[in-house]
């Protein structure tokens, strides 16, 4: 690490910022939304005052994720996210450079989106920027041994992508990104919702739903939620009771997409490194992998046992973090993980 210099690991995540300072850990945990004044371009919040305002906003003001699917959809509003969240990490001084940057990107990304990414970080406040495969920041993180030859697997369920990697030799050997992930769960309970009982209901609600009584695997027991919403045909506010069991029926059929994505990446990896998987188990990491019963769904699914790593959401973030201690070793810039699974596939 350089005189005066602050390294930082950046996990830029669809539903959540976190910000790794070298030698002080995760001193970001943000919601990536930002709300801005529609007249005059103002950012007016950043995070989870940000956050607060979705869906409550009047009509000069918009509140929104600058991210979408694990990638950038707003090029503008991500940097001046980034340039808000950054000013928080250090008083910047006359003698402190700027921070050189470790930012993870999903494994389904394109060499446009990893420019994408790049230019929004060095808009932002960067010096440099090295890009990191997420699943390879989530088992860093998760504090998974993969310099050695023995194999690992990992999904990292976010809240746009869903990352399934098999890792070895500080590698990744086969890899997948599917987009369905803690994202889709919130969506398809919000248009169940609408459909089978005729009430509106946020983006924040459906989410608490999931995270309440939301399963993807049968419960021995039947969990009720009071929510609230607006009658779809009068627009005036109801109430009604959700149970589990009919949550569990929603859901069933994102996290079997999920499990089956997770099949075709073991279908696609050597036979020596599915045995070290049938060994070492399936390490489950992000903030989607939370939801109860998913452990137990990959378990059943692929009969490998399947755990969650020790604090999830944090993962790719520490993962960022530890890879700041090779940054001098790493290449800047895009990393062509598209053009690199091209090859590997006509291998």
């Amino acid at each position: 690490m350089q005189l005066f210099s602050h390294d930082l690991g950046i996990d830029l995540g669809t539903a959540n910022v976190l910000i790794y300072v070298d030698g002080k850990g995760v001193v970001i945990r943000e919601p990536s939304v930002v709300a801005v004044d529609r007249n005059t371009g103002k950012i007016m919040q950043v995070g989870a005052a940000a956050r607060n305002m979705l869906g409550r906003t009047p009509g000069n003001v918009v509140a929104m994720h600058p991210l979408k699917d694990g990638v950038i959809s707003d090029h503008e509003m991500t940097v001046r996210m980034l340039q808000a969240l950054l000013r928080e990490t250090s008083k910047a001084t006359l003698f402190t450079p700027k921070p050189r940057v470790v930012v993870c990107v999903p494994s389904g990304v394109t060499e446009v989106e990893e420019r994408t990414v790049i230019n929004a970080v060095i808009e932002a406040g960067a010096r440099r920027v090295y890009l990191i495969e997420e699943p390879l920041a989530a088992a860093l993180g998760a504090g998974l041994d993969i310099r050695g030859p023995k194999g690992h697997m990992v999904v990292d369920i976010g809240c746009g992508t869903t990352n399934v990697a098999v890792l070895s030799l500080n590698g990744v050997a086969a890899s997948s990104s599917l987009k369905v992930a803690g994202g889709a769960f919130d969506e398809a309970i919000g248009r169940y919702v609408r459909r089978k009982h005729g009430v509106v209901i946020g983006q924040v609600t459906a989410e608490d739903i999931k995270i309440q009584i939301g399963s993807v695997y049968p419960r021995q027991e039947t969990v009720g939620m009071a929510v609230k919403g607006r009658d779809a045909q009068t627009g005036m506010p109801r109430e009604l009771t959700l149970y589990s069991s009919e949550v569990f029926e929603v859901l069933r059929r994102p996290a079997r997409q999920i499990a089956d994505e997770v099949l075709s990446v073991l279908e696609a990896t050597s036979p020596e490194l599915v045995s070290d998987i049938s060994e070492n188990g399936i390490t489950l990491t992000g903030g989607g992998s939370q939801i109860w019963g998913m452990d137990r769904l990959l378990t059943e699914r692929t009969g490998i046992v399947c755990t969650l790593a020790d604090d999830p959401d944090s993962c790719v973030a520490y993962g960022c973090g530890k890879s700041l201690s090779w940054i001098n070793h790493m290449s800047e810039g895009p990393i062509n993980i598209a053009r690199k699974r091209a090859m590997r596939e006509s291998i």
